[in-house]
C-alpha cells in the first residue's frame, strides 16, 4: 500500500501507455453530451458505483503470518494453513459494517496468489490448506453472492517472486516479456472465473497492457490506477479527502492514471470520483497480534465517515483476517457498532425533498429540532454547484445555518441544533442550472466528530 513514494515517478510512464479502455477518451466522449460544453459527466457504471458508497477491503497474504506489510518471502508454504477460514464470516461482517461490496486482495506485492493459478508455485494451491485444493477467491465470490454483496479484486502488478517492481516494471526486456505474459494470464484467470467485478485495483499503476482483458471480462468495473483508471486515490491512507473533493479532473491528470483527490478541478473535463482507503488497524493493512492495539475507536471511524462519504467520496475500509482465516472478534464487533451508529444517525430522515434551480425548499410536517443536513446532486448531469448556503425558517424568519462549495454525490453537513419548520439550500454559484437530488434533515441528537470540517491533512 506504499504509494506516496512512487506516484510522481510513475506519472510520465503511465501517461505514455494507451489502451482500449482509456478513461480520458471514454469520459471525454461522455462529456460532449452535457448541456454545458465544459462539464464532465459520469458513466452509468460510475454513477452506480458511487451509489454503493462503502466497500470492505480484505488484506490476507503471507504477510499475515509474518506480521509485516511487505511479504519477505521467507514463510514456508507449509506454514500457511488458515484452518478456520470462513468467508461467510467476512461477508457477514461487511454487511454489518454497511458495505455493499468487498475488494479482496487476491495477490499482494509479494506475488502470492489466493486462487488456483497455473502461473506460479507461490500460491494457496501449494499450501496444506484443504490439501492444496482450496481457493480463497472462489470462497469470497460465493460468499458475496450469498450475502448480496458485489465483488472486487486487488491484483498487484508488483511481484517480488518475478522481480517485478512497482507497476509491474522489470529491470530487463527479457524479464519484462516473461512477467508480462504471466501477469496477463493471472488477470485473465481472476476476471474470467469468479463472476462480475465491481472494482479492480492496480495499486501503483500498471505498465503491462491489459486493456483487451478488461474490455473482454470487466467492462463495467471501476479501475483503480493505471492507464485505464476510472476512479482515483484520496492521496492519503488516513481515511480523509479534502473539502471540496471535486469529482472531475483535467484530461491531462486523468491520463497519468495516478491522479489523487488533490487533482480535483470543478472545471475538469473527465469524471473520476475519489476513493478513500483506510484500515481499521490504521496504519497497518495486515493483521498481527501486536497490530490489534491499533484498532480504531468508534469515534475515529465516525470521523472517517464524515470526512470521506460526507465529502462525496467512496469509502473502502479494510478489515484483515488473522492466521486462522477469521476476522478477529473485536474487529467484527467494531464494524457492527459502526454500521449500527450510521443507521441510527442517518437511516431515516425527518423530511426530505429534491428540486431544481437556485433555491430548493424543504418544509417540515411539524416544527422539529435538526442538527444535520444531507445534500446530494443529480450527478448524472454533472457536478454543477460551486457555492451554496443553508438557511432555516423559525417563527417566520430565515436564519443562516452554514455554507459550502461542493455538493456532488453527497455532502453531510452538521449544523447548530435548531428548531425549524423549513430549510432551504440557496445556490450562490453554479456552472449551469442546479439539479438537487436530495435535501434531507436529521436530528442525530449527537455532536458531530470534532474535526468533521477539518482539512484532509489534519
Amino acid at each position: 500500500m506504499d504509494r506516496r513514494s512512487f506516484l510522481a515517478s510513475l506519472a510520465g510512464m503511465a501517461a505514455s501507455i494507451s489502451g482500449t479502455r482509456s478513461a480520458g477518451a471514454e469520459l471525454d466522449h461522455a462529456s460532449t453530451a452535457s448541456s454545458h460544453p465544459h462539464l464532465a459527466l459520469p458513466t452509468a457504471d460510475q454513477l452506480a458505483w458511487q451509489d454503493l458508497e462503502m466497500g470492505m477491503f480484505v488484506h490476507f497474504a503471507p504477510n499475515t503470518w509474518q506480521g509485516v506489510e511487505q511479504d519477505d518471502l521467507f514463510t514456508p508454504l507449509s506454514a500457511i494453513n488458515p484452518a478456520l477460514l470462513n468467508t461467510d464470516q467476512w461477508a457477514s461482517t461487511a454487511r454489518d459494517l454497511g458495505a455493499k461490496y468487498i475488494v479482496f486482495v487476491a495477490k499482494h506485492s509479494g506475488g502470492f496468489c489466493m486462487w488456483q493459478t497455473e502461473t506460479t508455485k507461490y500460491s494457496i494451491g501449494n499450501t496444506p490448506w484443504r490439501d492444496g485444493r482450496g481457493d480463497v477467491l472462489a470462497d469470497v465470490s460465493a460468499s458475496c453472492r450469498k450475502f448480496g454483496l458485489k465483488l472486487g479484486v486487488y491484483v498487484s502488478p508488483r511481484d517480488a517472486t518475478f522481480s517485478a517492481d512497482v507497476g509491474g516494471l522489470c529491470k530487463t526486456p527479457a524479464q519484462q516479456r516473461i512477467y508480462t505474459a504471466v501477469y496477463r494470464r493471472q488477470l485473465t484467470e481472476v476476471l474470467s472465473r469468479y463472476g462480475a467485478m465491481v472494482e479492480i485495483w492496480f495499486d501503483g499503476s500498471n505498465v503491462i497492457p491489459v486493456g483487451d482483458i478488461l474490455e473482454r471480462y470487466a467492462q463495467h468495473a471501476m479501475i483503480f490506477q493505471g492507464p485505464h483508471a476510472t476512479i482515483r486515490w484520496a492521496g492519503n491512507e488516513n481515511g480523509f479527502v479534502p473539502y471540496p473533493a471535486w469529482n472531475s479532473i483535467s484530461a491531462a491528470d486523468a491520463k497519468t492514471g495516478i491522479a489523487t483527490a488533490l487533482n480535483g478541478d470543478p472545471n475538469g473535463t473527465v469524471w473520476m470520483p475519489n476513493e478513500v482507503d483506510v484500515s481499521i488497524l490504521r496504519p497497518n493493512w495486515f493483521w498481527s497480534e501486536k497490530k490489534e492495539r491499533n484498532l480504531l475507536s468508534l469515534d475515529a471511524m465516525l470521523e472517517i465517515y464524515y470526512r470521506s462519504i460526507g465529502r462525496g467520496a467512496q469509502l473502502l475500509l479494510n478489515l484483515p483476517p488473522d492466521t486462522t482465516g477469521l476476522m478477529p472478534a473485536a474487529d467484527a464487533v467494531r464494524a457492527r457498532q459502526f454500521g449500527e451508529e450510521i443507521q441510527r444517525r442517518f437511516g431515516k430522515s425527518l423530511a426530505e425533498t429534491s428540486g431544481t434551480g437556485t433555491i430548493v425548499t424543504l418544509p417540515l410536517p411539524t416544527p422539529a429540532r435538526i442538527d444535520t443536513i444531507i445534500l446530494e446532486e443529480d450527478c448524472s448531469f454533472g457536478e454543477r454547484v460551486r457555492r451554496y448556503k443553508l438557511e432555516a425558517r423559525h417563527a417566520g424568519t430565515w436564519v443562516p445555518l452554514g455554507t459550502g462549495t461542493a455538493i456532488g454525490h453527497k455532502r453531510i453537513q452538521p449544523v447548530v441544533p435548531t428548531l425549524v419548520d423549513a430549510v432551504r439550500v440557496v445556490v450562490i454559484e453554479s456552472s449551469t442550472r442546479p439539479l438537487i437530488r436530495r435535501v434531507a434533515v436529521f436530528d442525530t441528537n449527537t455532536p458531530p466528530p470534532p474535526k468533521w470540517d477539518a482539512p484532509a491533512a489534519a
